[in-house]
Order: structure tokens, then C-alpha cells, then sequence
């Protein structure tokens, strides 16, 4: 390839001491021509476990395409990925965001032991997207992410002749009715809607006949679940970021445009080779400037609140959930996808994608224009030409849902270093409240007490220790949330933990609490009938106890033993941040 003199990969391949580095390299079939070529990793994380990524073998076979097409020889290798979805509500999730860290370090570790001159990221779903970024970042050697895109929603028949009035059908046709079917009744659906349906069954709203036929329609194709939740938040902010091609975000699972985009991005990583365009040079506080603020105007899941910091910190790039409130303040809502309302990601795909969104962005001056991105444009250029072809999707810049961004970072002494809020999927009604605590020390118990309505309205439902040391790994919690949204709940009840929601949460649910319980934080101090205060509108959250009393009660506060003793859990409460932080390892 013209204008490379030196590789990286020299380091494993050239010279007389290196005769037998090269024989293993023949071993695996490669000819000379193909081991003096720019060698590129190509990390896939296709698995059988996870809907998600079980089509990701094709994305890599493009992407090796692409490479070759460019002059270089692809080496595939794997990277592990949990589905958050199969590892709710049991021991599986404390393992979730963990896994990220693995992710970033095996990342680290297979591209020095190799000698790669570059990496092609392929991962598509939660925690396996910011870790692959995090692991590139810290080796900050050329790369580039092409995912496995979003899973198209599911279409459910709400007309049936005998259905209750009130039913959870009811409730789901009035608020996620698909507008283009309205004669025929039907809508789209996610997983969310399995999660809160096991609510509304309990709840008697709903049979379990019509659980089934949900079950068998809900999750219908290969990719990313279908809505803005954390998987489809994290593509998306790669495009803002400028560490993905145009459309990476969007482009569904099952469109051939999206083996086009993996070929391009193949042939790309020759280019940021050639020209030694590395991780740092796009992940700049700029451009995590711009992701956040694409991150408010979509109404992004909460958990980019830990991921955005953990990319920053291995970019060695400052960060303070401040920021957030900063540009949330300045950045209007445009977008509700699901589960904040009735669109989905392929639907954000047709009105024209994340550059129609940060197209709107700049009419304002809200967009860093002169940020590098790894197609070798500038975002300015990049989304210059872009336009919003359905302001129905993506709501005007002049005529957004809201003033303010859809996430909010809310503090007060509950949460002295902060907690975070997805303020976009939360009702109206419940963006200020006041109420009483009913307390649990578990996922596992509030679950218990929610089936058991020993929740009632106007309650705050606090669930701690489950933060990154006290869970330990920081547990999402889709269940209890879409539980009582099931139950039809979640106009009236507050939910609060130091750990953290799904990206598919809706209603008045606080994560994140920092300090966290474990680490001796005031939610450890919280008890039943304390009056707790939340105002999402000026980004507040108290317990109405005086500091004195806050300080009786820590004077006798016992810190607990740790849950997980053995394995990578422990090793990780040990060294596991804060979520304000990101909750990053550190030494």
C-alpha cells in the first residue's frame, strides 16, 4: 500500500528473527504477499447467545471483503457479549456491565500480543459496543466500528372482539399504536412490552394466551432490540462520536445496506492506517460534546451516562456528569422512540438517521462542526446535506417535545454526587414528587413486593446495594420498572437505586445514586416513611431528613459483607469507580 514505510505489524513479521513468527502466519494459510499487507483485527463478537449478534459471521465476512478490496489481510477474532436481555432478573446480570470491562481488555490485550496495524470493531449490543471503543481508545492504534444494526420492531394485532376495556392491549394500542395501521389495529412492539406484560398477567389485564401470542411476535428478527434502548443509544452515539461510518447507527439488521456499510468500512481501515488516524484523534472532548448532545436530542438510554464517561476516561479525555446537565439544559428533545413512545429505530432510519438529528442540532449551533471523523470528513461536512424526511419522527429543532435534553442528572443529598434520569420517558405528572420510601436491599425483594402490591400509589420504591461495588457489577433493573408499568403503576410510583435501569425503562426511575449504599452513601441511611422529594425540572432529589439525623443514623450504619466473595466479581468490587465515574476500574 502507497506512502506506509513502517507497520505495526513489522513488529511480528520482519526480520531474520522473525522466521519463525512467520511460519505460524503460514500456518494459518497465509501466503507472503498476504503477511507483508497491513495486518488488521478484525474483533467479531457473533455469538449463538445473543439475537443481536447471531448474524454478525456476515458482518465480518464483509468487512474481511472490504479489507481485502483495500490492500490488507484481515485476522478474525472473537469477543464474548452478554444479552442483557436473557441475563435480567438473576444472578446473569450482575455480570452485564463487567463484561465491559473484559470486553476493553481483551481488546487491549489480543492487538499488542498480535501486532495489529489496525481493528475493525464488530459488536452491536449493550455493553459489548462501549467496551470495544474503550479497548481501542486505550490502545489508541487505527479503528473503527461497524455494528450488527437494530432488530425491526414487531407487529401485534391489538383488535380482538372479547378483550376488557381496560386491558394491558388497550393501554398498549392507545399509546404505541402504529399511525400507518390504525384501520386494522395493529402496533409495533419490543421487548419492553414482554417485560411489562408479565406485570399486567399478574395484574389480571392480561391472559396468558395473549402473553403467548406476544411471546411469538414481540422479537422478530436478527439485531439490536428495536427500540432507543442501551444497545441502539450506543450505535447511534458512534456516528455522533465520528468513530462510525454514516448510517451505522440506524441501518437495520436485515438490509443488505448494512453488508454495504460493513464492505466500506473494511476499505476505510486501510485509509486510517495509511494515514495513522487513531482513536484520540476522533474521541476529543468535542465530539463527546456532540454525543451528548445527540444523546439528549434522541432521549438516549441512561446507561450512555456510564459508557460515555468509561469512553472518555480511556481517551484520557475529562468528564463530569456537570456536562450533562450543561447541555441538557441547551438541547431540545426531538426524538421518543421506544419506550418513550410509538417509534422505533427503523423508523428514525427512514426520517433520515443520526445526521438528520444533528442536522437539526445545528440550526441552533448545538454541533461541533469541525470534529474529524473516521470517514475523513469533518461532521459539518459530514451532515451538510442531510435533511429530516419525517418531522413526525424527528421533531423540528423549533418545534421540539421538549426545551431540554431527555436525560437529566439529578442531585441533592440522596445522590450527593449525582443520579440519572431519563426525563423524556417519564409522564408529566411525574416529574415532581413527593413521597414516601419503602425501602429494599435487593432487585429480588422489590420485585417480591411489587407482585405482592405491597407498592401503592404515590410510594418511592428505593432498591440499593446494588450499585458497581455493592451488587457488585450494578444491575439493570427492567423488571421491577416494566412490572409496575404492567400493573399500571408507573404514573404514580418512584423507583431509586444506586444501581442502574435499562435503556428500555420508562416512568419516574432514578439511577445511578452516588454515592452508592456499599460505599457508605446516604441511600444506605434511608429509611421506610422518609419523605423523599424529586424535581426533574430543576434536577433535584432529597430525603427529607435533617443532616443531623442523616449522621445519627450513619453513627450506626454497618457496612454489609460483600455478596460475591470468589471470581471476577470480586475482583471487580474491589477496584470497580463510581458511577459518577463511569464505574471504570481502577488500580
Amino acid at each position: 500500500m502507497k506512502g506506509v514505510k513502517l507497520m505495526r505489524s513489522d513488529l511480528v513479521k520482519k526480520g531474520l528473527e522473525r522466521a519463525p513468527h512467520r511460519s505460524l502466519f503460514k500456518a494459518l494459510g497465509l501466503t507472503d504477499e498476504e503477511i507483508n499487507r497491513p495486518l488488521i483485527g478484525i474483533v467479531n463478537s457473533k455469538s449463538e447467545v445473543v439475537p443481536g449478534h447471531m448474524h454478525l459471521d456476515k458482518i465480518a465476512e464483509a468487512v474481511k471483503a472490504g479489507v481485502r478490496i483495500a490492500g490488507g489481510t484481515p485476522m478474525e477474532f472473537p469477543s464474548i457479549g452478554v444479552c442483557d436481555g436473557i441475563a435480567m432478573g438473576h444472578t446473569g446480570m450482575h455480570y452485564s456491565l463487567p463484561s465491559r470491562e473484559l470486553i476493553a481488555d481483551s481488546v487491549e490485550s489480543m492487538a499488542l500480543a498480535q501486532g495489529f496495524d489496525g481493528l475493525v470493531l464488530i459488536p452491536n449490543c449493550d455493553k459489548i459496543v462501549p467496551g470495544m471503543i474503550m479497548g481501542a481508545a486505550r490502545l489508541n492504534i487505527p479503528a473503527i466500528v461497524v455494528s450488527g444494526g437494530p432488530m425491526l420492531a414487531g407487529r401485534h394485532n391489538t383488535n380482538q372482539s372479547e378483550r376488557p376495556k381496560e386491558s394491558f392491549f388497550e393501554k398498549l394500542k392507545d399509546k404505541f399504536l402504529d399511525k400507518s395501521a390504525e384501520e386494522n389495529g395493529v402496533k409495533g412492539v419490543s421487548l419492553t412490552d414482554m417485560f411489562e406484560a408479565v406485570g399486567a398477567v399478574e395484574a389480571g389485564k392480561m391472559s396468558e394466551e395473549e402473553l403467548d401470542c406476544l411471546e411469538n411476535n414481540a422479537c422478530v428478527s436478527c439485531g439490536s432490540c428495536s427500540g432507543m434502548f442501551t444497545a441502539n443509544s450506543m450505535n447511534c452515539l458512534t456516528e455522533a462520536l465520528g468513530i462510525a461510518l454514516p448510517g451505522n447507527g440506524t441501518i437495520p439488521a436485515v438490509y443488505s445496506e448494512r453488508l454495504r456499510l460493513a464492505k466500506m468500512t473494511g476499505m476505510r481501515i486501510m485509509d486510517l492506517v495509511r494515514d495513522d488516524i487513531k482513536p484520540r484523534d476522533i474521541i476529543t472532548s468535542e465530539s463527546i460534546s456532540n454525543a451528548l448532545t445527540v444523546d439528549m436530542a434522541l432521549g438516549c438510554s441512561t446507561n450512555s451516562m456510564l459508557h460515555l464517561p468509561a469512553i472518555a476516561h480511556e481517551a484520557g479525555v475529562h468528564f463530569d456528569l456537570e456536562i450533562a446537565n450543561s447541555i441538557s439544559e441547551k438541547t431540545p428533545n426531538l426524538c421518543k422512540l421506544a419506550p418513550a413512545g410509538h417509534h422505533f429505530v427503523e423508523d428514525l432510519y427512514l426520517a433520515g438517521g443520526v445526521y438528520a438529528v444533528m442536522k437539526e442540532l445545528s440550526k441552533n449551533g448545538l454541533m461541533n462542526e469541525s470534529c474529524p471523523t473516521v470517514n475523513g470528513k469533518t461532521t459539518g461536512e459530514n451532515i451538510a446535506d442531510a435533511c429530516n424526511k419525517n418531522p413526525d419522527v424527528i421533531r423540528p429543532i423549533n418545534k421540539p417535545y421538549s426545551k431540554t435534553g431527555g436525560i437529566a442528572v439529578l442531585r441533592g443529598n440522596l445522590a450527593p454526587d449525582g443520579s440519572v434520569v431519563k426525563r423524556s420517558a417519564v409522564r408529566r405528572e411525574m416529574l415532581v414528587h413527593k413521597g414516601p420510601a419503602k425501602v429494599f436491599d435487593s432487585e429480588e425483594d422489590a420485585i417480591k413486593a411489587i407482585l405482592a402490591n405491597q407498592i401503592e400509589k404515590g410510594d418511592v420504591a428505593v432498591i440499593r446495594y446494588e450499585g458497581p461495588k455493592g451488587g457488585p457489577g450494578m444491575r439493570e433493573m427492567l423488571m421491577p420498572t416494566s412490572v409496575l408499568a404492567g400493573m399500571g403503576l408507573d404514573a404514580d410510583v418512584a423507583l431509586i437505586t444506586d444501581g442502574r435501569f435499562s435503556g428500555a425503562t420508562r416512568g419516574a426511575c432514578i439511577g445511578h445514586v452516588s454515592p452508592e449504599a456499599a460505599d457508605g452513601g446516604n441511600i444506605a441511611l434511608v429509611k421506610d416513611g422518609d419523605i423523599i422529594s424529586i424535581d426533574m425540572n430543576a434536577c433535584t432529589i432529597k430525603i427529607e431528613v435533617s443532616d443531623e439525623e442523616l449522621e445519627e443514623r450513619r453513627s450506626s450504619w454497618i457496612s454489609p459483607p460483600p455478596k460475591i466473595k470468589t471470581g471476577y466479581l470480586a475482583r471487580y468490587a474491589r477496584f470497580v469507580s463510581s458511577a459518577s465515574e463511569g464505574a471504570v476500574l481502577k488500580l
